[in-house]
């Protein structure tokens, strides 16, 4: 009892020191202005559904103007959850890449490289533009790096249906490529035959993942990338710790 009050006088005279309080605060930003995917309700679930299981915070917004500097900095990471269009305006922009540079993380989902064209910030942040997706199919991923948290529990090979991305410009070059996709496998590509679809890398300060998966409402039940999602916002989140 002593012990117990002695901690818990310590932490009012000392505000840096918060019991109780989440692992880590995420942020889930799902704003769209072009096509708008019906599985964001089943990601945004997912989402914090993971918060639950690891003792995170996970918040969701639909609100551009939430992107000010006082809300922004309690959180560790911000997950762009199939974001489609131009989201963010002049003043929110900046705001965003003053985050990234205190060493905020970024995961993006799917569309979220079919947002921000005429911001080449963004453009780099996130790694590569979608340019166009043939249908929903089955197709042979080619994991090609299993070191990294989010690829860890990962076959070299994984088949699974989605809609496949191809991207304005191969990012191979300015990211480091996780998972590719083997194009022989599947119908329409126009990309070419090396096709990165998840990748990550350092970026401005910060940490930016991205994953070309999760367009279909199945895939947020699907275990494999379910926890790869927890591999992606573990790392991206790590860089910096949030003032909640």
């Amino acid at each position: 009892m002593l012990l117990l009050a002695a901690t818990l006088g310590f932490a009012m005279a000392n505000p840096l020191v918060q019991p109780n309080l989440p692992k880590k605060t995420i942020l889930v930003f799902s704003h769209t202005k072009g096509f708008r995917h019906d599985s964001i309700p089943d990601g945004i679930a997912c989402l914090k559904k993971i918060g639950e299981e690891k003792g995170w915070q996970v918040d969701a917004t639909e609100e551009p103007a939430f992107f000010s500097g006082e809300n922004l900095k309690k959180y560790n990471a911000i997950v762009f959850l199939s974001t489609t269009g131009d989201i963010l305006n002049a003043e929110q922009q900046p705001v965003f890449e003053r985050y990234i540079r205190s060493g905020g993380g970024y995961v993006g989902i799917h569309a979220a490289a079919d947002t921000e064209y005429d911001w080449p910030w963004y453009g780099q942040l996130v790694g590569g533009y979608f340019k166009s997706h043939p249908r929903i199919q089955k197709a042979m991923v080619n994991v090609e790096d299993r070191r990294h948290p989010a690829t860890k529990h990962l076959k070299e090979k994984w088949e699974r249906t989605d809609e496949w991305y191809d991207y304005r410009e191969n990012p191979r070059s300015k990211v480091k490529v996780l998972a590719s996709l083997d194009t022989k496998s599947y119908e329409g590509h126009v990309m070419g035959d090396d096709h990165p679809i998840m990748w990550f890398h350092e970026f401005d300060g910060g940490r930016a993942f991205y994953t070309g998966f999760g367009h279909t409402k199945e895939s947020y039940a699907e275990p494999d990338f379910v926890k790869l999602l927890v591999g992606a916002i573990d790392w991206a989140s790590s860089k910096r710790r949030s003032k909640y």
